[in-house]
């Protein structure tokens, strides 16, 4: 049975004999239409074909894209009750969401990985990449890059050549919801990309794709694959529990409230549509002022 069809005879289920309101029947659409886009991009196109494997990839994307926990608890139960029912009408033999759960809604402060490990870290990856390896200098253009300008790893990967301005030293970028923002970068991203572009990616090309930034075997680097890539190297500092993109995002606006950057700056950089988003780091930036004033104050 089709994906789409499987749907949509989910969605009358749910208005004519459960009774739902429009509104919900509505937003339980939206997040299974999500996850029908998803599968066909995994060439899964049946009811048939859904796993639990590729039920959690779909959740670990929506993550990725900056979903807040609450949100993807919501798709999580959408995807649930909708396979449950596939499974008790028989359209499909056992229920794949059965064990599929969502991150749990909280409001845990972002984890931050500190100033001077994070420049030491970048300094050593990028003397490293000058050896000219380049899985290492493409590493190096996605650390420096993620940091200097605190975009989402699918931003990142979506980036093109027509993207970037070394002029200006800007990269064009579309967030969540299609919205487009320009983003600054410093020098030391524009090194490490320059290197890249010149020494690693004709290297690493196989085809024409016009994505900045490729993966091993020549096509566009994944979120996923970028995701390992990040926390591979957040993975050597020490006594951090910060990893994977989100923490070089997070770092990045941190670092730039501690430097005495505008809120408001920071909210239209990172591409919140609530300043209440961007608000969550002034928090961490203050725990940082704390802690710093326990351990030096001497009356603390």
């Amino acid at each position: 049975m089709q994906i789409p069809l499987a749907i949509e005879e989910y969605l009358d289920v749910l208005h004519s004999e459960r009774q739902y309101s429009p509104a919900t029947v509505r937003a339980y659409g939206a997040d299974l239409q999500a996850l029908a886009e998803f599968a066909s991009r995994r060439n899964v196109d049946t009811v048939d074909g859904l796993d639990l494997e590729l039920l959690r990839d779909w959740l670990w994307d929506l993550s990725q894209r900056g979903l807040a926990a609450s949100s993807l608890a919501r798709h999580a139960a959408a995807v649930r009750g909708w396979t449950s029912w596939l499974a008790r009408t028989n359209r499909v033999p056992i229920d794949p969401a059965a064990r599929l759960r969502a991150p749990r809604a909280g409001r845990s402060l972002p984890k931050v990985v500190a100033q001077e490990p994070l420049r030491d870290l970048l300094d050593s990856v990028r003397t490293s990449a000058a050896e000219g390896d380049p899985i290492e200098l493409r590493d190096s253009a996605v650390l420096e890059l993620l940091y200097a300008t605190g975009i989402r790893v699918a931003e990142l990967c979506a980036l093109t050549h027509q993207d970037i301005d070394f002029q200006r030293l800007t990269i064009r970028v579309w967030g969540k919801g299609g919205k487009e923002r320009v983003v600054p970068f410093g020098a030391p991203a524009r090194s490490a990309l320059e290197a890249y572009l010149v020494r690693a990616r004709p290297v690493l090309q196989r085809n024409e794709l016009d994505r900045v930034f490729l993966g091993v075997r020549g096509g566009a680097l994944g979120t996923r694959a970028a995701y390992t890539l990040v926390a591979k190297y957040l993975g050597t500092l020490p006594g951090t529990a910060a990893s994977g993109p989100h923490a070089l995002r997070h770092s990045a606006a941190t670092h730039l409230l501690d430097g005495g950057a505008d809120l408001r700056t920071v909210q239209e950089m990172l591409g919140h549509s609530s300043l209440g988003t961007t608000q969550i780091y002034t928090h961490v930036s203050t725990e940082r002022l704390r802690d710093a004033y326990r351990i030096a104050h001497p009356r603390a």
